[in-house]
């Protein structure tokens, strides 16, 4: 059963034994958590824009039936789905689940541009061959006159379009054999998107994995997470068993995802039976990987750098893994590592939100962004490919911790020329046998 906080008095309405429990008025705490963790009520503090409101139009939707408001709606997709409340809820609401049960009930049909984004990430080779036209589009010079003429905004595609990194046109290689002696094999989780943009932090993975002794498997067939669909009140149900079968046919120690945003709904699969458990049992995040198999002899060079750590609210609330990344970058002496003071609020991207709210996730990452610059960090490191691109959309630079660790690798360590050709890694320098 899920438990809700509700914080109206209202009534409950009547539910049968298969819905989900929601307590009413008299068995809330009233502790407020809830409410001071979540960034749209920061934004706007209405009690409409908190989520003990929004449990209220979940339970209409869910247990009593009833249609909402067009108000009620657009409270209820204002939410980021950061699931801050859930993480600090007494109550432990099951608040991310439920909003997803909500999405899907609405049953809303998608405008052109969704159904064709939709379509695009759940179509790997439609997506790979959009990239060279991308690439062209990008070097053509036709950026600044095509923002000029307002086309983009009429088309919705502004807000896409100011996210665009140059894309990775190659493939990436099935596999990459250790550097040193092998010690396993792991397979390594890339995403739709993060597969052809983020082309610094894959790599770095890779070269991490195959330094400690691990051979590193890419599956061709693996496909999109789901956390789009779903949040979106799509089905992912297609996605989910594509991936999990594509995985568990592999012989690996373990899978490994780079993005907490994807590792967050890959460790939520719903898929009760021996395939999903053996996935998820296998699953598990770069930077747990990395902390949990580093060799004692494998030592970083130095760096004087100031690090400010971001800690997604995929990896805060629902991995529940960030210290992992303290650790990790610990291992680099001489670095000076610090959190951000605002890292429980969320800096605005929220999956495909920086879309759907560009204002609001506007301004959510001004706010972050502001908390950035006060630490006067040299470099900021986020666990979320998503959260990376937002916040370096004005100039900024973000990555990932695991491009850091690459970077500080002894050149003496020797890689592998199958390595080599199998990849366009640059950093430290190579020794080939």
């Amino acid at each position: 059963m899920f438990d809700f906080m509700d914080m109206s008095f209202d009534e409950p309405g009547e539910q049968t034994a298969s819905e989900p429990y929601i307590p009413d008025a008299g068995e809330c705490m009233r502790c407020g958590m809830c409410v001071s963790s979540c960034p749209t009520f920061r934004l706007f503090p209405i009690d409409e824009e908190t989520p003990r409101r929004r449990i209220r139009t979940i339970s209409k939707i869910l247990v009593e039936n009833l249609p909402i408001s067009a108000d009620e709606r657009r409270h209820l997709d204002n939410c980021v789905q950061c699931r801050a409340c859930e993480s600090v809820c007494p109550s432990r609401m099951a608040y991310g689940q439920l909003f997803d049960q909500a999405q899907a009930g609405l049953k809303v049909t998608s405008g052109w541009l969704a159904r064709l984004a939709f379509r695009l990430i759940e179509n790997k080779d439609w997506l790979r061959r959009l990239m060279p036209l991308l690439a062209v589009y990008l070097k053509s010079g036709l950026q600044k006159p095509l923002r000029r003429s307002g086309l983009l905004k009429k088309l919705h595609l502004a807000d896409a379009e100011a996210l665009l990194g140059k894309p990775a046109l190659q493939a990436l290689a099935v596999s990459y054999p250790a550097s040193v002696t092998t010690r396993g094999r792991v397979a390594l989780f890339t995403g739709c998107i993060a597969e052809h943009f983020d082309r610094e932090t894959l790599p770095a993975a890779i070269k991490l994995l195959n330094a400690i002794g691990y051979e590193v498997l890419v599956p061709p067939q693996q496909g999109c997470c789901g956390a789009i669909h779903q949040h979106n009140g799509q089905s992912a149900a297609g996605l989910i068993d594509d991936n999990i079968a594509v995985f568990n046919a592999l012989d690996v120690d373990a899978v490994l995802h780079t993005a907490t945003g994807c590792g967050a709904m890959l460790s939520e699969y719903q898929n009760d039976d021996d395939a999903g458990q053996l996935f998820r049992q296998r699953l598990c995040d770069i930077n747990d990987f990395l902390l949990e198999f580093w060799p004692d002899d494998l030592q970083l060079t130095a760096s004087e750098l100031k690090v400010a750590v971001h800690e997604p609210c995929s990896q805060r609330n629902v991995l529940k893994n960030q210290q992992a990344v303290y650790a990790l970058l610990q291992k680099i002496p001489g670095l000076s590592v610090v959190a951000l003071a605002d890292n429980p609020i969320c800096c605005g991207a929220g999956g495909s939100y920086m879309l759907t709210h560009p204002d609001n996730a506007g301004q959510l990452r001004a706010l972050k962004q502001q908390i950035i610059a006060a630490t006067s960090a040299d470099v900021v490191v986020s666990g979320n490919f998503g959260c990376g691109i937002f916040l370096s959309a004005d100039g900024g630079r973000v990555e990932h911790p695991v491009q850091l660790l690459a970077r500080q690798l002894p050149s003496c360590r020797t890689i592998s020329k199958a390595f080599i050709l199998s990849t366009s890694l640059t950093g430290c320098s190579i020794a080939v046998p």
